[in-house]
């Protein structure tokens, strides 16, 4: 969420931050400084009626004392009005707030400068490429068709037992989903992440700290009796470790991560482009967060990306890195690089993870802030990344590792397979 006296001392900045995204917020921005404008006014004047009250109701007790029963009773008319007054201040300073809190809600972050504009995915900026991309034989299949011809993942299975998007993982298949999870937290460890083992549901407070509410609901399965959501990503109940926490400046850098499956509707999503791993209800994924000093976060970032592309060049899988501009950037996130492994047997690429840095926009609705080195508490940035969601990179080695006899295990993997061809 955006901090409102930053609103109102960079209006003009806020507005053509906001116009990459294709949002024209002016008249929103305007509402949010009115609002605040009525608020910090009753504020005052509710301040300055309890202050009024609580000096008459000293000057009354004093006259009691003093044996002036009846200028004390004269006195007392005049604090019950200020306390209607005080309650009537009262109720309109909460509305305010709620309104303006509503508002809020509904404003996206403001993208680093570096956002390109534009409207779609067509528009993003690729910054970096490497491997190369493999020759297959003739009779190469996508990875849907090779996991039926190995028996390694089961669709039909999935949607037989829950619905379509949930396979079943099956021998080698479910031993190298398995390896890859195992192999991706010991790289995240390795580089100094702290492993936490995290729920799969979460409530609606832990949802709006981290953005999914109110803008994504509709994304998130929803236990309805308990009011829970299932996570559609570690990094919500991850981040949220920090909500309401005030941390000291020394315990920063903060990085965490976790395995969990993930679970997302994707309402909506029809087509060749999502079959087999390319979207799934349910999937696996291993995630990386960080909680940052605001001077160093955006040096953090790169960081993150470089942790993943030695992941991927570990893989051997032919990837790129985009610079999502405007159109396509997360609600919450200010700057985020989307890596893409390319998919052979597809001719297409394939987003296998995102590393976002969203600076304080998650921070100030989770109230996570740190005690800077001048004693003033201040909001810290959070970051997060995938590392790595599991469907497309598994698709990626499928097809890109297959033979005429067979599939080629990566050797970063085989210590955790324990073979190397299926």
């Amino acid at each position: 969420m955006l901090q409102v006296p930053f609103i109102r001392d960079h209006r003009e900045k806020v507005i053509e931050g906001l116009k990459k995204r294709n949002l024209d917020a002016t008249q929103m921005i305007d509402e949010v400084i009115a609002l605040d404008e009525t608020r910090r006014r009753l504020q005052t004047e509710l301040d300055n009626t309890l202050a009024e009250s609580n000096s008459l109701s000293k000057e009354i007790g004093n006259l009691y004392k003093s044996g002036q029963a009846e200028k004390a009773n004269a006195l007392k008319e005049k604090t019950g009005e200020l306390k209607e007054s005080s309650k009537t201040l009262g109720d309109d300073l909460n509305a305010t707030i709620e309104a303006l809190n509503q508002l809020l809600y509904k404003l996206p972050n403001v993208p680093h400068k570096s956002v390109p504009a534009g409207s779609t995915e067509d528009d993003n900026e690729e910054v970096y490429r490497k491997g190369d991309i493999p020759t297959l034989h003739d009779k190469a299949l996508p990875h849907w068709e090779l996991a039926k011809k190995y028996d390694i993942i089961n669709f039909e299975l999935g949607n037989k037992i829950t619905g379509a998007g949930f396979p079943v993982y099956k021998g080698k298949g479910a031993k190298l989903q398995r390896a890859l999870i195992s192999y991706f937290l010991d790289k995240n460890t390795a580089a100094g992440y702290t492993e936490y083992q995290l729920p799969l549901l979460v409530n609606e407070a832990s949802g709006f700290g981290t953005g999914q509410l109110p803008d994504k609901e509709g994304q998130m399965y929803h236990v309805t009796e308990d009011n829970l959501y299932l996570i559609p990503t570690s990094e919500v109940p991850g981040t949220n470790i920090f909500r309401d926490e005030l941390l000291n400046e020394s315990d920063l850098p903060i990085g965490v991560t976790g395995y969990t499956p993930c679970f997302r509707r994707e309402a909506g999503s029809y087509g060749a482009h999502v079959r087999g791993l390319n979207r799934l209800h349910q999937f696996d994924k291993v995630e990386i967060l960080r909680v940052e000093h605001p001077d160093n976060s955006y040096k953090a970032l790169d960081g993150m990306v470089d942790h993943v592309k030695e992941i991927l060049d570990e893989l051997k899988l032919p990837y790129r890195i985009l610079r999502l501009c405007g159109g396509d950037l997360g609600f919450t996130s200010a700057l985020t690089y989307d890596f893409e492994v390319f998919s052979t047997a597809q001719d297409r690429w394939l987003e296998i993870s995102s590393v976002s840095n969203f600076e304080t926009f998650q921070a100030n609705r989770l109230k996570l802030r740190f005690r800077n080195s001048e004693g003033k508490n201040e909001l810290a940035h959070t970051l997060n990344g995938s590392s790595l969601a599991l469907p497309r990179v598994l698709a990626g080695i499928l097809e890109n590792y297959q033979t005429e006899d067979g599939i080629n295990i990566p050797e970063v993997l085989i210590p955790y397979t324990g073979f190397n061809k299926i």
